[in-house]
């Protein structure tokens, strides 16, 4: 019987449509040239031709290879879910906090509509990808959507290239895309909710099964605290993408029990020479993200592991969750229920110091830092922050 947790190359074969898993954030493998509807879920393009590698994982399904440079389009929705939380949505009434994954290949442009269904003032703004100041989604550039405007932003990303001599970097990363508008920066905004995945792969970029949105947002993982924060599920042996990103005023560490991934642009070892250092923890702070892949127990088995933030107050004050990776036929390890018992009895979150957010609502007290310091350019109508 061969061992599910090894790694070997398959070769590339369409996939049936994966079915999402439960919870914001979480979504299984993204079919081509497609849209993946729900909580947390993903619109992703086919590769270009032999763009994707897999190593027990998975190529983009309905191959349909579109080439370098075109245009996609997609539809967003801004909507309110709750008295406190607002999110993005792929389609009406189906918002999600965080929202939808939004993949690309280097060298497409993507056109997002975005429907503001609420009554405030908001936009969507990304990080590592270009776009013109009309789709910078900030009040700065009177880049927003008006309450129950639509409003189209272009994305467009760039492979590497040499320039005068010098390897200038493509938009391959882990990225991410937040409101910009809903105050001068957006900051209530993104204590609501309105905060999602970006990533950018390059060809030969390994695919997984399985997809992870974590955003450290002030004291809160997705906007919620122990024992409320996801769940995160795989069977022994998927490979697992895991994107994670931080929000707020808050200083933060992400560590993932028993599992460990290479400090770099992709979170894998190109080769046995790869000098990257393999890391099981790393900065988490606003305005960051990263992203790496691992194979669920891997050497380490199934298992309820935790994640957290290492910031120790801020694991106890409910900044902790659960990867729980079931056995390989999908039923749950022993003693796994019992991890989770405990962890449902987890207190302490009420605790939370001033200047974070507590509990789902997401609503932020106490001021942000302040001090003198260097001479301020003046920004005309840029005040009361």
């Amino acid at each position: 019987m061969s061992d599910p947790t090894t790694e070997t190359e398959t070769p590339a074969r369409p996939l049936s449509r994966r079915a999402l898993l439960a919870g914001a954030g979480v979504v299984a493998a993204s079919p081509a040239a497609a849209l993946l509807l729900g909580a947390g879920g993903s619109v992703a393009a086919a590769p270009p031709a032999a763009a994707a590698t897999t190593l027990g994982g998975t190529t983009a399904a309905g191959a349909v290879a579109t080439a370098a440079g075109d245009v996609r389009k997609i539809t967003m929705y801004a909507e309110r879910i709750s008295d406190t939380l607002v999110g993005y949505g792929l389609e009406p009434g189906k918002a999600t906090v965080p929202g939808p994954i939004l993949e690309m290949w280097e060298g497409e442009t993507l056109e997002i509509t975005l429907v503001n269904t609420t009554d405030k003032r908001l936009s969507i703004h990304p990080h590592g990808v270009n776009y013109d100041v009309n789709s910078d989604g900030s009040a700065f550039n009177d880049s927003f959507n008006e309450p129950g405007e639509t409003r189209t932003y272009t994305w467009s990303t760039v492979k590497m290239a040499r320039d005068r001599g010098i390897w200038m970097p493509g938009s391959a990363g882990y990225w991410h895309y937040h409101d910009h508008a809903w105050g001068d920066h957006g900051t209530q905004g993104i204590a609501a909710g309105l905060y999602g995945a970006l990533v950018v792969r390059r060809v030969g970029d390994v695919l997984p099964q399985k997809q992870f949105t974590m955003v450290f947002n002030d004291m809160t993982i997705n906007n919620k605290v122990a024992p409320d924060t996801p769940m995160f599920e795989a069977k022994l042996g998927e490979r697992v993408e895991f994107i994670c990103i931080g929000h707020g005023n808050q200083l933060h560490t992400f560590h993932l029990h028993a599992h460990r991934w290479a400090n770099n642009r992709t979170g894998l070892l190109a080769d046995q020479y790869d000098p990257s250092q393999v890391v099981d923890n790393r900065d988490l702070n606003p305005g960051d993200a990263f992203g790496f892949q691992v194979v669920a127990g891997l050497g380490v088995g199934p298992g309820a592991w935790m994640y957290h933030c290492h910031v120790q107050f801020h694991s106890d004050g409910g900044m902790a969750g659960i990867f729980l990776v079931r056995n390989a036929d999908g039923s749950m390890p022993p003693g796994a229920q019992e991890s989770i018992d405990r962890f449902q009895g987890h207190a302490g979150h009420t605790t939370a110091p001033s200047g974070t957010t507590t509990g789902g609502a997401a609503t932020t007290t106490g001021t942000a830092a302040g001090g003198t310091g260097p001479a301020v350019v003046d920004l005309s109508g840029h005040a009361g922050h």
